[in-house]
This record gives structure tokens, sequence and C-alpha cells, in this order.
């Protein structure tokens, strides 16, 4: 009786695993960044993980962002976008909003690139800032909205009262193409689904009249939901148009790879997709950077 029990289990045991295996390289594969053309516009979108300011040691601490921080500056360099829109980018302190530890070493060992939607804490949450290329792309505006039954109070809890969520956006003008368009950057609360309906339902509502103005709009970020979801196809209604991203955005810091993307860029308006979307599932420097795979699209702005 045990050792029938014991073959059972083994068996079940071997076909968990092979299911497991199977699902892990179905959504793995690493396909080259092509090299960013002078006349394309270069998207991209990255959660990269809070930091725990009161722990010196352990997963997400400070001395975890030290060695991470030389590995995220190698991934940011090997992106090269014109513009990229950050999740989680937020140094945890509770009642402390003024440390960005992330964002600060960033700007700092890439001086070609500024900040937008971010400012001071009291008045915009900085959390999920938009870097962007400043010698190509220029600044005309920035604002916040949050994911709340009172959007336009800052921090204000979600729709069930868990923890903020928010979307940044930027307007910028293309110097290359003379082109303006706007980066809304996202990200949903993991926990809820009810609380992400509602999210994008927001963020859609938000949009509409950028949209119905014939605006270039990109949406981007972490959805916390795969293509096919209510809360991916509630965007996509809105007539944006996303990038096929084939394969996993989150690796459980160990690059495991079980399911499809839940990050992802959407467009409308004035840009066309200039090739397939790529996600960089590699290490840097040998360690991973956090728990995401940057996500990054190429696209042809029209000429004004």
């Amino acid at each position: 009786m045990f050792l029938s029990f014991v073959k059972a289990f083994v068996l079940v045991l071997v076909v968990l695993l092979t299911m497991i295996g199977c699902q892990t390289i179905r959504n793995s594969g690493k396909a080259a960044l092509p090299t960013a053309q002078p006349d394309t516009l270069r998207v991209a979108t990255y959660n990269v993980h809070y930091i725990i300011l009161r722990q010196q040691t352990g997963a997400w601490s400070v001395g975890d962002w030290d060695r991470r921080k030389g590995p995220l500056d190698l991934a940011f360099k090997t992106i090269n976008a014109d513009v990229i829109g950050f999740q989680e980018m937020e140094s945890f302190a509770r009642g402390d909003n003024s440390t960005n530890l992330t964002l600060d070493w960033l700007l700092a060992n890439n001086p070609d690139y500024a900040a937008a939607a971010t400012g001071d804490p009291d008045a915009f949450p900085s959390t999920q800032p938009i870097l962007y290329r400043s010698d190509r792309l220029e600044l005309l505006d920035q604002g916040w909205f949050f994911f709340s039954d009172t959007p336009d109070v800052i921090y204000s809890r979600t729709f069930n009262g868990s923890f903020p969520a928010f979307t940044s956006w930027a307007q910028f003008r293309d110097q290359t193409s003379g082109q303006t368009f706007r980066v809304a950057n996202i990200h949903t609360d993991y926990a809820s689904r009810s609380n992400r309906i509602k999210s994008v339902e927001l963020v859609a509502e938000r949009i509409k009249p950028w949209m119905d103005a014939d605006e270039t709009v990109f949406v981007i970020g972490d959805l916390n939901a795969r293509r096919g979801d209510r809360v991916y196809d509630i965007l996509a209604e809105t007539g944006l148009d996303f990038a096929p991203v084939q394969g996993s955005t989150y690796h459980f810091n160990r690059g495991i790879n079980l399911f499809g993307a839940i990050d992802h860029i959407g467009s409308s308006g004035g840009a066309t997709r200039a090739g397939d979307p790529v996600v960089l599932r590699e290490k840097f420097d040998g360690e991973w950077p956090t728990d995401h795979y940057p996500v990054i699209a190429d696209y042809a702005l029209q000429q004004s």
C-alpha cells in the first residue's frame, strides 16, 4: 500500500515538474535587441522593485540594492531607450517619500537623461518616473491620477482601500520628427482583480480625450494582466495597439518564466511599430537587476 502511494506520488511529481519545465521553456527566449535607429523612437517599460530603507540585509534591502545597482545601470544602458517608464522605483520608508536611491543613481550615471513625472513628493508621486533622452525630447507637461474613487487626491487608497496605485504621465515633443506624444505609465494592484479592472477603466476614461484629439499616446507599464485578460482587453478596446510581447516579463527574481507577459506597451495615433517588441531576459554582470525583465519597442512617428 505504502509503496503504491510512493509510486503515485513520484509519478505526479514527475508530471508536475515536466509541465513546469515545458511552461518555462515556452515563456523563455532571448531575442536580440536591434540597434536603435535615429529615425525611430525607442519606448520601454521596466519594473525595478522597491528598496526597503529600514533593512540593511536580505531581499530588496539597502544591502541588496548595493548588489543590484551596477547591473541595473548596465541594463538601462543596454536598453538605450529614448523614453522609459519605471514602476516601483521607490525607496520605501514609512512617512518619508524624500529618498529615491534608484532614480538618483540612474540620473547620476546617465547624464544624457532627465526625469519626467516626478517632483516634490508632497505634491507629485515620484515612484513611477519617466526617464527621457533630453537632447532629443522636450518635456511639455506632466501629471498623475490615482486608482481611487478620488483619483485627483494624492496618495488616495485604491478602490478597495489597499495601498495607493496610480498612473503617472508626461507629454513630450520629439525634436527629430516634430511630433508631440504622451506616455501614460501605469502599475495596477497585483493582489486584487477588481482593483485592476476599475483601475484600467479609469485609465481608459482619462486617455479618451487625448485619443479623441488624435494625439499620439503610449500606455506602458505593469498591468499585472496577460493578453486576453479583461484588464488587458479594456485598454485594447480604447483603440490602443499593444505590441505582441511573447513570453514572460516577470521571473520571480530567479529567471523562472512560468507565465506570459504582464508588462506591456500600447500605442495610438501617429506611432507605427518598427518591429517586434523585445524582452531582455538576461543577467547583467552576473546578477538579476530586479524581478521583471524590461520590455522594449521601437516606433516610427509621423512627421509633423
